[in-house]
């Protein structure tokens, strides 16, 4: 096979946002490209073994990966509550529902593995199932392979206390000093072995691996090393009359020098924090950030406030506008300064950004969205901050607006945010979102030199003694002086300032200069960002009259539906200002479909740029990705 698609998904204490995890990076690092769905309900966590509370990990490996993947082709069900969710997908809560290819979260030629042992009337009762088979009462067709596996017994038996062994103590029920529920936790262990099993993958690194995730819990190592080696054995033994799966070999590493690289996962809210740590290795600069936690951006906070070896001061302020107005001052004082935040804490910073905005300093806003509006869906995914970066905040107050477009590709955005900010002495928000900041792509980790040169704006020797935060280059873009530095003390002020002197003015003239002037700042910056690129379809059916066009996190999605339709693709990283050739390339095409995870606020904006271009949309707001195939199917309805 070239793809394939696993679904790992049981209660939330089942581990399966872990054994997901493991699964995807040992793939990663056998070569395989990934891209991973962590799918799991944002309430406090219901009780167990009910619909409410199934957590689930989706992957797809192989090469060519553009996505997660629409339909699981191997998943694991840890639970009837599991089995049920994945079979029915979004109609699991509706009493007559039965498998339907539409909905349900695999195909009917899937190989479904079941933990039999969580089948009991109890189980069931839970799961709100009215009869004591599953299997038909959810109409699961014959082309389904169910694998029934006593997950639970099995663990049990793998765990149960040796004749050799020390004498536990008096909680133990194993010889590893594990009580029934420290073995029953074990359980994902015992499935992820027989997927390892299942994929032919080489068990000295699954289990090298694994002594990586536990090295700070050791006592968990040889529990769960020998129950995840008796998974694989027992598939081994079995042989469970499925055939293993066989990947072709991968080409993300093979067409290149992988001497010479290095590869790995990557999650994006950590490729993000790795991207600003760069950035501020590369321009000289102290990383500073000021944020409050907040799902899904909180794990970028986890991850530079552990980072003080690489010189990174992180403080986690006692709300979203404290964590933004100390990152002004970290600005200010000469640091490349962050905040990091989702769709509510956005809305709360905007007054600041616009006081960064009137100051002119460079400020890095990372904006994780989540399904809103309020608290909305917190752990899922849109893309419905868009309007509000780019015109959230009173007055014109212009900031540049990016977005990322993959988890892996979250560190070259945040990279380049930071670069823009410091060299244009302006606020740079960064869209990312759920589906990047949790989910997790292959990864070659670059070396420091290949990085661009970031050159943070200076100020002249010859202003030294008579500088003003009025001054600017021929770009427009205001020097940045701070404090400690002799002959150019300064105030900055968040009134308007006189063009020329730099002192507060109410003059009405000079107002407009001022608006015009930062407006012009952003403008320019397009002068040096890349071109819009247009992405050829794959394939021999050709669609060439049509362009979808997206932004961000879609483009895995829209790149696959354009290879099957045929059609052309334009994914938009740059979005305030847009690139130099935007209006050329969306002239070339008769028919332009923007498809979006919102009702239309980027083809809005388009519109508003390029009132001559006909454009329509395509549009989901389920709190999920898109799936390629209603992408496809509904690009074929309208042009037909």
């Amino acid at each position: 096979m070239k793809n394939i698609v696993v679904r790992f998904c049981g209660d939330s204490g089942d581990g399966m946002q872990l054994t997901g995890n493991m699964f995807a990076q040992l793939a990663a690092e056998m070569g395989n490209e990934i891209s991973t769905l962590p799918d799991f309900p944002a309430e406090i966590r219901a009780p167990q073994g009910t619909l409410g509370g199934v957590s689930a990990f989706q992957v797809e490996l192989g090469h060519e990966v553009y996505t997660s993947g629409d339909k699981a082709d191997v998943v694991v069900a840890m639970n009837a509550a599991a089995l049920k969710v994945c079979t029915l997908g979004s109609h699991f809560n509706h009493p007559q529902a039965h498998f339907d290819e539409e909905f349900s979260l695999y195909h009917r030629h899937a190989i479904v593995i079941v933990d039999t042992d969580s089948l009991s009337d109890k189980d069931l009762e839970k799961a709100q199932f009215h009869t004591s088979n599953p299997f038909e009462e959810l109409g699961i067709p014959e082309t389904v392979q169910i694998v029934p596996v006593a997950l639970t017994t099995l663990t049990k038996e793998a765990l149960k206390p040796s004749a050799v062994s020390h004498q536990p103590s008096e909680k133990a029920e194993s010889s590893f000093n594990l009580d029934n529920k420290a073995v029953l936790k074990c359980r994902n262990m015992f499935a992820l072995g027989l997927i390892y099993w299942l994929f032919d993958e080489p068990m000295e690194k699954a289990i090298h691996l694994l002594e990586e995730k536990f090295k700070k819990k050791p006592a968990l190592v040889a529990p769960n090393t020998k129950v995840m080696v008796d998974g694989y054995n027992y598939g081994q033994n079995l042989a469970l009359n499925v055939q293993q799966v066989h990947i072709e070999e991968p080409s993300a590493i093979s067409h290149q020098n992988s001497a010479e690289s290095s590869y790995t996962s990557i999650a994006g809210n950590k490729a993000t924090a790795w991207g600003l740590i760069a950035a501020a290795e590369k321009a000289g600069k102290r990383l500073f950030l000021g944020s409050y936690p907040i799902t899904p951006a909180t794990d970028i906070l986890h991850e530079l406030a552990a980072r003080k070896d690489m010189n990174v001061m992180a403080i986690q302020a006692e709300d979203e506008i404290a964590g933004v107005c100390t990152a002004i001052g970290a600005a200010f004082a000469g640091d490349l300064a962050c905040t990091s935040t989702s769709g509510p804490g956005l809305s709360l910073k905007s007054e600041a950004i616009g006081l960064a905005v009137m100051a002119e300093l460079p400020l890095v806003v990372i904006d994780v969205q989540r399904g809103g509006p309020s608290t909305g869906l917190p752990t899922k995914t849109e893309q419905t901050d868009l309007l509000q970066a780019l015109y959230g905040r009173n007055g014109e107050c212009p900031a540049v607006v990016i977005a990322a477009s993959s988890s892996a590709n979250c560190f070259d955005f945040a990279y380049e945010a930071c670069r823009i900010a410091l060299e244009n002495m302006t606020p740079v928000i960064l869209m990312t979102d759920t589906y990047l900041a949790n989910g997790t792509a292959l990864w070659r980790i670059p070396k420091l030199a290949e990085l661009p040169e970031i050159k943070p704006q200076g100020v002249p020797e010859e202003l030294k003694g008579h500088y003003n935060p009025a001054l600017r280059d021929e770009r427009g873009v205001r020097y940045w002086a701070f404090p400690g530095m002799e002959g150019y003390e300064h105030r900055n002020i968040g009134l308007e300032r006189d063009a020329t002197r730099g002192t507060i003015s109410t003059n009405p003239e000079n107002h407009e200069q001022m608006v015009l002037a930062r407006k012009h700042k952003i403008e320019q910056i397009a002068d040096r960002i890349p071109d819009l690129k247009v992405m050829k379809a794959h394939g021999e059916q050709r669609m060439d009259e049509c362009l979808l066009v997206g932004w961000g996190s879609t483009e895995g999605h829209l790149h696959a539906a354009a290879n099957e339709l045929g059609c052309d693709l334009a994914q938009f990283n740059y979005i305030c200002p847009l690139p130099k050739n935007t209006h050329e390339v969306l002239s070339r095409y008769q028919r332009i479909i923007v498809c979006e995870l919102n009702t239309g606020q980027f083809a809005a904006y388009l519109r508003s740029q390029f009132p001559d271009i006909q454009i329509e949309q395509y549009n989901e707001i389920q709190g999920q990705p898109f799936a390629v195939e209603r992408i496809v199917n509904f690009v074929k309805s309208i042009v037909d």
